[in-house]
């Protein structure tokens, strides 16, 4: 009897734990989403990996921060001129964000080492979580490295970085979230089916970068109009050849137009993948279902954002969509790899 109560109440602390991991590592992508969509990440010229716990507290503080901004391109060039208040705003969404991000990461290592010590985990469940520890480390040093692409001659930070960052982000909820659907399953059957699946995150993952691409380099705001470019399904300064240079995917135009290209290459991989599933009986419909939803509601609100004149609203909950597709993708694969058929 005590045991089994001994029992219970581990799955329940780990449970608990892995929730709540889950939990900030999305607040930590939507709120970090805030801050790229509102130009905030460049506000805190420092690393500050311990210094910078605790927000300025007086006004000679908030002045030094404010004459370090400064002397960044991004002040000279673009917010020549800003207020006190003003930098305030940009300043809070970048605190909050690595304030968080320690958070995050602190509230997933720490009971992971003590659980460690305890012998809650099996060999398996050891190496994903020391993965998913690792990459939080990782995600920190990405922050900064993005974070300093901006301070020296660019007015932003290296699209390329960002990307990277974002990517981070995203598997490493992703694999929170695996850890929680597989944590309790004796056996996986992993099958044609279920590779088709993970290949479809893949390019789910992939359009993710090029969306990063498209946020980094404010491609929205060029082409706001669909179906077509400005009347063209492939715009006037868009050459197919030029994917083949790498100077292609600095360029907003080009971004662009392969974000929507990807978009409607990955529906229509997922009508086929949905058709196969089906007619094997691989899986109940209804996970299909929710992954041609999420898909959908991508897909719109890619569109939205666009001829909404690039709303930041819009374009946070688009971020946010790709999460919950994400999520979906996890899930299809879990119910296909539990399946014997």
């Amino acid at each position: 009897m005590a045991n089994t109560i001994n029992l219970n109440r581990k799955n329940t602390y780990i449970t608990i734990w892995l929730y709540l991991s889950l939990f900030l590592v999305f607040l930590l992508i939507f709120i970090g989403g805030l801050t790229r969509l509102t130009e905030s990440g460049l506000s805190i010229t420092s690393w500050e990996l311990f210094s910078g716990i605790l927000p300025p507290l007086n006004e000679k503080q908030w002045q030094n921060y404010f004459s370090l901004y400064k002397q960044i391109p991004q002040y000279k060039e673009i917010n020549l001129g800003m207020s006190m208040a003003e930098f305030k705003y940009i300043f809070w969404w970048e605190y909050i964000h690595r304030l968080l991000a320690r958070l995050a990461a602190l509230a997933f290592v720490l009971p992971f080492i003590y659980f460690l010590v305890k012998k809650f985990f099996s060999f398996k469940q050891i190496v994903l979580y020391s993965i998913i520890s690792l990459l939080f480390f990782f995600q920190g040093f990405l922050g900064w490295y993005m974070v300093k692409s901006g301070l020296v001659t660019n007015t932003d930070v290296s699209h390329f970085r960002l990307s990277t960052h974002l990517l981070g982000g995203q598997i490493i909820l992703a694999l929170i979230f695996y850890s929680i659907l597989f944590r309790n399953v004796n056996k996986i059957y992993l099958n044609f089916y279920s590779y088709l699946v993970l290949s479809f995150l893949i390019i789910v993952f992939f359009q993710i970068v090029i969306g990063a691409f498209v946020s980094g380099l404010d491609a929205a705001k060029l082409y706001q109009t669909w179906p077509l470019m400005n009347g063209y399904f492939v715009p006037e300064d868009v050459f197919i050849k030029e994917f083949l240079n790498s100077e292609s995917y600095s360029s907003a135009s080009h971004v662009q137009f392969l974000h929507r290209v990807v978009a409607y290459f990955t529906a229509f991989i997922f009508v086929f993948i949905f058709y196969l599933l089906l007619k094997n009986k691989i899986v109940n419909s209804k996970y299909l279902l929710i992954v041609l939803f999420a898909i959908t509601f991508q897909i719109l609100l890619g569109i939205f954002v666009l001829i909404s004149g690039y709303k930041i609203y819009l374009a946070s909950l688009h971020q946010l969509g790709s999460i919950f597709l994400v999520f979906s993708i996890i899930y299809l694969f879990y119910q296909v790899s539990i399946s014997q058929k």
